[in-house]
């Protein structure tokens, strides 16, 4: 098979290189890409957003599959482009990607068909929304609409801070916002492979870091680590948020139409009530799908094909504990510099890169997160370890890391 993988970051790099260990998978290619997948697949110089060129050179190569990997291709019709060119892709449609492209869409199909999440209020009005947190006060989680690259969520514990929140997403007196209560718990994220009434969800959780420094402070990120498997939740409570969260909300998407063919991330929360959605995308999480592909030992296009065909699998996983650490730009999310020299890297298969370049022979940053070390051992304390030597191996002074992804599954 030749498959296209769409997209440019730590994600998709996973996913070539994934795909690329597939005995059914002769060639893979990647638009765009970036410079460290450069030995792992054909970099094809398109940008993410020009559709026309993308559904051109699919046809023109004859490819037999395309992975869509980050959202906003799917939000704005890629996946709708390809297949009507008939070109076979994993990741669902505009319409379905409204699951993560709209908060109050997901919510609003979540509170349909009864399934557990937080209580919420959509609010289009700026004054009202200063109001309604005035009435129901902190903390409270404000959530913007649309997509805003991991970083469209405040969970605000005072009102200063909600109200920043609501200064920054009605940047005019009108916009879409949705506000949540705010629920206590564990979080943890669970992938579904889904092809509208059908699904095979994941057998291993992961567990995300949101927020940019330790001890979960600072503001909320894409994702600054993570880990699997998540030993300290239960197969119970994983089996109960399958019954209870994957399985009602694949019925719910396919009697309202929406023909979902992709990944369907479950951000959930154990709470005192059980599990409950914080979220879903219409993709997999990054940094989650570098931590899970590591330890998926299953051939990932048979795992696309047996969902594509509505035949149950079983997964295999390694017996191994997968801990990820995110190197990011200094600064990150918010304002930074790229540029900067790392040394230290050189295609190593225990990194993961979201945003290097090289310039003048030498690897410099290119984005917010940079990349991510992969350690791997039999417990999570031995992978911790090896993925923070990793990390220590790498020189940049225009970096930053978290020092406690993964402490959480310690205690």
């Amino acid at each position: 098979m030749k498959v296209l993988v769409i997209g440019s970051g730590g994600r998709e790099h996973a996913l070539v290189r994934k795909i690329g260990k597939s005995s059914r998978v002769e060639e893979v290619f990647v638009i765009r890409g970036n410079e460290a997948m450069a030995r792992e697949a054909t970099i094809v110089d398109i940008a993410e957003h020009d559709h026309d060129a993308i559904v051109q050179f699919a046809t023109e190569q004859a490819i037999d599959l395309v992975v869509v990997g980050p959202e906003q291709p799917l939000i704005d019709g890629l996946s709708d482009r390809l297949t009507a060119a008939g070109i076979k892709t994993f990741g669902p449609n505009s319409s379905a990607a409204q699951m993560e492209g709209s908060k109050d869409f997901a919510k609003a199909l979540m509170a349909k068909y009864n399934i557990p999440t937080a209580q919420y209020e959509t609010i289009e009005n700026k004054a009202d929304a200063i109001q309604y947190v005035k009435q129901h006060g902190t903390p409270i989680v404000i959530k913007y609409d649309g997509l805003a690259a991991g970083k469209g969520v405040v969970v605000a514990m005072d009102e200063a801070t909600a109200m920043d929140a609501i200064n920054d997403f009605y940047t005019e007196e009108h916009a879409k916002v949705v506000f949540e209560e705010y629920l206590e718990g564990e979080e943890f994220s669970l992938m579904v492979m889904v092809n509208d009434d059908f699904c095979i969800p994941f057998d291993t959780i992961a567990q995300d870091h949101k927020r940019a420094y330790d001890g979960d402070k600072g503001p909320n990120t894409g994702g600054m680590g993570a880990y699997c498997p998540v030993s300290h939740i239960s197969d119970d409570m994983i089996e109960r948020t399958n019954q209870e969260i994957v399985y009602p909300v694949v019925q719910a998407m396919h009697k309202e139409g929406l023909n979902y063919f992709g990944i369907l991330y479950v951000g959930a929360i154990v709470t005192i009530e059980g599990p409950k959605v914080i979220e879903f995308n219409a993709r997999f999480g990054d940094p989650e799908a570098q931590v899970l592909l590591r330890r998926l030992e299953t051939d990932f296009i048979e795992l696309i094909e047996a969902v594509e065909n509505k035949q149950p699998l079983d997964l295999m996983w390694r017996n191994k504990t997968i801990c990820g650490v995110v190197l990011a730009s200094n600064g990150y999310p918010g304002s930074y510099d790229k540029g900067h020299v790392v040394k230290g890297y050189d295609y190593q298969t225990d990194y993961i890169v979201s945003a290097l370049k090289q310039e003048d022979g030498e690897w410099v940053t290119n984005g917010g997160r940079v990349m991510i070390a992969l350690g791997e051992g039999d417990s999570l304390q031995e992978a911790q370890a090896n993925s923070y030597q990793l990390v220590e191996q790498i020189q940049c002074d225009g970096m930053f890391y978290r020092k406690d992804i993964g402490n959480k599954g310690l205690v």
